[in-house]
């Protein structure tokens, strides 16, 4: 990790707040990935727009942090360990997560890193990420349009993390690059399905401060044999536009504003915030 980079903490004062009917303690909202990044950010967020938010990990000690967090910001937020690669496990979440009201949100933002070529990428970590990054949304997503079809209104919204990698492919990331395109698709194929009534949509970001994104700094050094600051400056941001990462709660803010009233018409479609660096490219 370059020294300089951190990922920032979470303020409440930079937390998109809306003024939405159904943004209220009786309905729930599911976020993966609870324990940091991107899913803790969201968490919050969802939160502090007065969300019954569930938040899941494999982290028990992490995913407890970040409902500390949410509760300290005045938001409603139970966290319930689970291990994405386990059926069960999930099975278990969504069940819990309907004694607490209507499940009306899901956010699939887990996700794990593996930086190799496709030649000498380990089959048991595609296999693994697969199965968190692809499987696991597709699961959920099952296990929760039902509950959507049982609320008053028939509605629901799913939410799943892309990124500018599901719109350009770079190289050493080929398992990651896959997830990206598939989410899309899952995205689009949610949308077909539900009548204008379950809507889903992707949040497509470009390098957002988190750790997931800084960690794998070393790991493109030794590949490309650069620097780490190399890395950062002309591999991570050299065809962005904004020469800045984004903080995660930059990228919670999208999924608050893709879940609400206001977003009526995203279905199927995907929010691009990447700096310009995809449609630049």
């Amino acid at each position: 990790m370059v020294a300089y980079i951190k990922e920032p903490e979470i303020r409440q004062d930079d937390i998109l707040k809306t003024a939405d009917v159904d943004f209220n303690i009786h309905n729930v909202c599911i976020v993966t990935g609870a324990g940091s990044g991107l899913g803790r950010a969201t968490a919050i967020a969802a939160s502090v727009n007065n969300l019954m938010t569930v938040g899941l990990d494999l982290d028990a000690a992490a995913g407890k942090k970040t409902q500390a967090m949410a509760r300290k910001m005045g938001g409603q937020m139970i966290f319930i360990k689970a291990d994405l690669t386990r059926d069960s496990d999930m099975d278990y979440a969504v069940q819990e997560a309907a004694k607490l009201g209507n499940i009306r949100y899901l956010a699939n933002i887990a996700g794990i890193q593996h930086i190799d070529s496709i030649e000498n990428f380990p089959m048991a970590k595609y296999d693994q990420m697969m199965s968190i990054m692809l499987r696991a949304p597709f699961y959920l997503s099952k296990l929760v349009i039902p509950h959507f079809k049982k609320n008053a209104d028939g509605k629901g919204v799913i939410g799943n993390m892309s990124s500018v990698h599901g719109h350009i492919c770079t190289f050493n990331k080929p398992a990651y690059n896959i997830t990206k395109f598939g989410l899309r698709g899952l995205t689009q194929s949610i949308a077909a399905e539900g009548g204008g009534k379950i809507r889903s949509f992707t949040v497509s970001t470009g390098y957002v401060k988190t750790a997931l994104a800084l960690n794998q700094i070393k790991a493109q050094a030794e590949l490309r044999q650069i620097t780490p600051e190399d890395v950062v400056r002309d591999v991570m941001m050299g065809k962005s536009r904004v020469k800045e990462m984004m903080s995660p709660v930059e990228a919670a803010n999208l999924f608050v504003l893709g879940f609400s009233r206001f977003a009526t018409y995203l279905n199927g479609g995907d929010l691009l915030f990447d700096g310009g660096m995809a449609l630049t490219y």
